[in-house]
């Protein structure tokens, strides 16, 4: 797969593409878009599918933003920072929308870890039109080393990613094209200025606070990385970029038209790192051949980062890559069969689970629940549950992945104990960071897990609380079928071989079949259980259910 990049904001090229009465031709493709929300800045890429498997590149906007700036550790969004992210969304929407395009929008560190995330996304929703998934920190990772290998040609060697942006930096092993372990950690240019140099203030002790700071972080992830082993090291980023350009400078030869695929050393590096903390201020910093004023205050945080990555994990050099988290989600998305409107709000806006995010779930399972073929067993009960039962949820197939998800992850609280395993089940779902998930995916995955036994979902309990109201209803209901499919192998012997569902004005016959005669084929015992576990389902059905 690969991508060829025109100049941004080149106008022939778009005019080109323009039909009479400025409309882009329907014998195109359509155009998707990416927009990348990050700590830093907002990134903005306009592509068209090529041949299925391919995009061109038609423009990139980028805006720095700094909207986890000020937040107090990340921990708030400040009410400006808001201000300057809703006003930057309305402009990204204009842009793509005069291409005609269906945005695809996702948000990193800043918005991930605020308490008070759900202001901004509702203001992004409705000032500016923009539906914004908020990802974990191992989708980032992954969704960037789909955009690095667009950039890269990497694809067949085994390749450390590192990824510096504003609030976390993202650190992944991969080879042709699969995660072999990743970490996403909260070190960011932005975060850590705020930390160790308010104000873009350095001095030599606050840069050596900062480098054992970083190196305790990354410790965590030494033993993977040692255990693995890469044969190249790619960096992608603004920060990266910042280096490469300062590395070049360096040379004292004309700038490149690109540096994509220019590669420095972990020498130059930390000759770069001595060179900028020299200057104590940001002004005095912009002195620095090759370094853009606008980075000046916070890119010694970000170098930092980079050379503990190289001195951590034995990086000799690395290669930049101009495509980073914005470009994966365009791949992301043409590998799920296009876009998706981001004028809608909810889940129902959200892709089928895609083969990486079954994976992660398969691998979940696997670690945690002990009885795998029953969990197994009553997913596909709860499924074709969801099927018989179409005509009076009127749920989306979208819906059906999450309940196959949560009824798989049900029993995953068993390995934190028995009792209460239902509760212990949603935060073993909600800090597994499922790869090809978002943030608000493996939350309604979870509360589905969680409500599959013992309280019904309401108003009390503060994460339910917390959904919209399309979103509870949605977990009501799935919760509600898993409740059922759940009674139906009470005694996890998969007796219920088949069920079907009549669906009535008034009334609901669920028909549960034991196939053959003998022990197996009572299910006497599952019948009765599923009775007793109905009461959520007739309620959100508004239907007398019985099961038979």
């Amino acid at each position: 797969m690969s991508a060829a990049h025109r100049p941004e904001g080149d106008d022939q090229v778009r005019g080109e593409e323009q039909a009479i009465g400025g409309r882009i031709s329907s014998v195109e493709p359509p155009v998707l878009g990416a927009l990348d929300i990050g700590t830093n800045s907002f990134h903005l890429v306009l592509a068209r599918p090529v041949g299925g498997d391919r995009f061109d590149v038609l423009t990139r906007e980028k805006e720095v933003v700094r909207l986890g700036q000020g937040g107090g550790d990340m921990k708030v969004l400040a009410d400006d920072a808001i201000e300057r992210g809703v006003s930057s969304l309305r402009r990204m929407r204009r842009i793509a929308d005069s291409y005609e395009a269906t945005l695809r929008a996702v948000a990193t560190s800043a918005v991930r870890e605020a308490t008070n995330a759900a202001t901004f996304l509702q203001r992004a929703q409705a000032e500016a039109g923009i539906a914004i998934e908020v990802i974990s920190g191992i989708e980032e990772a992954r969704l960037i080393h789909l955009g690095v290998l667009q950039a890269v040609p990497v694809f067949e060697r085994r390749v450390l990613i590192v990824d510096i942006g504003g609030g976390s930096t993202e650190v992944l092993i991969g080879e042709r094209g699969e995660t072999l372990a990743a970490r996403s950690f909260k070190l960011g240019a932005v975060r850590l200025t705020d930390r160790f140099f308010p104000g873009g203030v350095v001095s030599q002790k606050a840069v050596k606070s900062c480098r054992n700071y970083v190196r305790g972080i990354l410790s965590h992830f030494q033993r993977q990385v040692d255990g693995l082993g890469f044969d190249v090291a790619v960096a992608s980023s603004g920060t990266a970029e910042a280096v490469a350009r300062i590395v070049h400078a360096g040379t004292g030869t004309e700038p490149l038209r690109t540096y994509n695929c220019f590669e420095f050393g972990a020498v130059d590096l930390a000759a770069a790192v001595t060179r900028l903390a020299k200057h104590r201020t940001s002004s005095a910093r912009t002195a620095v051949p090759g370094l853009d004023a606008g980075r000046a205050d916070i890119i010694v945080a970000g170098a930092i980062i980079l050379e503990a990555v190289a001195a951590m994990f034995g990086a000799a050099a690395f290669t930049f890559s101009e495509a980073a988290l914005r470009d994966g989600v365009l791949v992301d998305t043409l590998g799920r069969g296009g876009g998706r409107s981001s004028t809608a709000g909810g889940l129902g806006t959200l892709h089928h689970l895609g083969d990486v995010a079954r994976r992660s779930i398969a691998q979940l399972a696997e670690r945690c629940d002990d009885d795998p073929a029953h969990s197994t067993h009553v997913a596909r009960l709860a499924v074709t549950l969801f099927d018989e039962l179409a005509p009076v949820h009127g749920l989306d197939p979208t819906a059906r992945e999450y309940l196959e998800a949560g009824a798989l992850l049900a029993n995953v609280g068993l390995v934190v104990a028995h009792s209460k395993h239902h509760l212990h089940a949603y935060y073993v779902i909600r800090n597994s960071e499922l790869a090809g998930l978002t943030d608000a995916e493996i939350e309604v995955i979870a509360q589905i897990a969680r409500y599959h036994r013992k309280s019904e979902p309401k108003a009390a309990h503060a994460e339910f609380a917390a959904l919209s109201s399309a979103d509870q209803a949605l977990v009501r209901t799935l919760a509600a079928i898993l409740r059922l499919a759940i009674g139906l192998d009470r005694s996890h012997r998969g007796r219920v071989r088949s069920v079907r569902a009549e669906v009535g004005a008034k009334r609901i016959v669920v028909v549960a079949d034991g196939g053959n005669g003998g022990v197996d084929g009572d299910i006497s015992l599952e019948l009765y259980a599923a009775n007793e576990r109905k009461g959520l389902l007739a309620s959100v059905l508004e239907r007398r259910v019985d099961v038979v």
